[in-house]
């Protein structure tokens, strides 16, 4: 099969082997040159939610910028006779591969990560990937990274499905459409009450607790532990459809959790602490529906390129592990303890020349004003296509 990208509003519908194999690599070569490694460096690691984005980019720079034994868990659909796989299944075998080849221990879960059986069969691995690398069973960094429209309560059996919608008011504001580089006007109407408490459900920190619990139950855990959420805040005037609204909800129970987790572990010497880090605006599989982020990301790639400043996943990854994490025996925050790596993007000049190229953009200057083909190149990317070094026209074997 010749595999070209099914894009539909916004959102890819398939994905190139091949694409997402040389991704992945391109991805090994910058941890390994730029990771600094530390006495204090992790040896065993786990990522939950490893397949894409920033979780895919925390397993690579702790195994091949660190040389951890790594444990993976992601929900990944594989490629049948007429359909490709997801993207993350093609990453996770890409990583697998080269990890093997790279002589590094490494575990890969596909199944559902908010299920207890999940979280059981996880530690099972843990455990096996300590044993093939030597090393105790204990994990020195847990990474999550789960990013899912829907979740199943464990104890419950419901089912609940995250909303992106604004709280109290109406939302109105400027879509763009990545693909064509025309606009239109995305509406929104304020979310209700159970549209709240279901994307809080499924998308805040009631799951990163028991992912701690079930950890802790089953002796995983121990004073060097380290504990990383992912999060977002943005700019201000993204905040009615985004930190003001549903998603920002949810993120707000993230940081309870997080508050909770420190209180429960830390404090009682369990793990070494538990923080949520806000990252850069990136291009991600969510990022692209959300009204007003394409705009918004189109000009911050421009801004912050011209200013030499731009990072993907991977290089945020790393100056994460380096400049925070694995910096000293403290890692900065900001007076909410936060890890703060969305600190250049936040910077007032980027901000500033940014809020300017929003007002001024039009779909006659969109491509000469904004980098909306940098923004186009990373969502296809993230799929597996306009990967340099790949023939596009090739036959492939999806089975």
């Amino acid at each position: 099969m010749v595999i070209k990208p099914m894009v539909r509003n916004n959102i890819c519908l398939n994905a190139h082997p091949v694409g997402c194999a040389k991704s992945v690599q391109k991805q090994i070569a910058y941890a390994k040159n730029n990771v600094s490694v530390t006495e204090a460096a992790p040896k065993l690691v786990l990522v939950i939610g490893c397949s894409n984005g920033y979780g895919l980019a925390s397993r690579i720079a702790a195994a091949f910028g660190y040389g951890a034994a790594t444990v993976g868990l992601a929900f990944e659909k594989a490629p049948s006779e007429k359909h490709t796989a997801t993207p993350g299944f093609y990453h996770n075998e890409t990583f697998d591969k080269e990890a093997a080849q790279a002589g590094l221990v490494c575990k890969t879960l596909n199944g559902d990560a908010f299920q207890d059986e999940m979280k059981a069969e996880t530690a099972r691995a843990v455990r096996q990937a300590a044993a093939e690398a030597k090393l105790p069973a204990k994990i020195d960094l847990i990474i999550y990274s789960l990013a899912s429209p829907v979740r199943t309560d464990p104890k419950t059996g419901i089912q609940y499905k995250s909303a992106i919608k604004p709280i109290g008011e109406k939302f109105s504001g400027k879509s763009l459409d990545m693909m064509k580089g025309t606009f239109s006007l995305a509406e929104a109407e304020p979310a209700a009450e159970e549209e709240i408490s279901n994307t809080v459900k499924v998308m805040g920190g009631e799951d990163w607790e028991l992912w701690m619990e079930s950890l802790d139950k089953e002796g995983l855990l121990s004073p060097q532990t380290r504990v990383v959420a992912y999060s977002y805040i943005g700019p201000e005037h993204s905040w009615p459809i985004y930190k003001n609204g549903t998603i920002g909800k949810a993120k707000e129970d993230l940081e309870r959790a997080c508050t909770a987790i420190n209180t429960q572990y830390t404090k009682a010497g369990k793990i070494a602490g538990a923080w949520v880090s806000v990252n850069k605006a990136l291009v991600t599989r969510s990022s692209v529906v959300i009204p007003i982020i394409p705009l918004y990301i189109s000009c911050l790639f421009r801004v912050m390129k011209e200013m030499g400043l731009h990072e993907g996943c991977i290089e945020q990854i790393v100056r994460l592990y380096r400049d925070r994490l694995y910096a000293g025996q403290t890692v900065p925050v900001d007076n909410e303890n936060r890890i703060r790596i969305d600190d250049w993007e936040m910077r007032d000049d980027v901000q500033k020349a940014v809020t300017e190229k929003m007002k001024t953009t039009t779909e006659e200057n969109v491509f000469a004003e904004t980098d909306l083909a940098g923004f186009k190149h990373d969502f296809l990317e993230a799929h597996g296509f306009d990967v340099a070094g790949v023939d596009y026209d090739a036959d492939i074997n999806l089975v």
